[in-house]
């Protein structure tokens, strides 16, 4: 899943290990979000969307793949 929290954490000037400390995950789980190599659970997600004060699919971008359309 496409995201945009490395540019949301750059402007809030946190780093991955501030952010993972604020929302209680790891740098390592912040770090392979933003990578998109991992989705965050439904709770964590809505952690990040308060922090940032966005709604979740302004932050977390949803696309279909081309095997949930067959």
């Amino acid at each position: 899943m496409k995201n945009r929290l490395k540019i949301l954490r750059a402007e809030k000037k946190l780093t991955q290990e501030e952010l993972a400390s604020i929302i209680g995950v790891s740098r390592q789980t912040i770090n392979a979000i933003e990578k998109e190599k991992f989705d965050p659970s439904l709770p964590t997600s809505f952690l990040i969307s308060q922090l940032f004060e966005l709604p979740i699919e302004k932050i977390f971008l949803f696309e279909k793949s081309k095997e949930s359309e067959k």
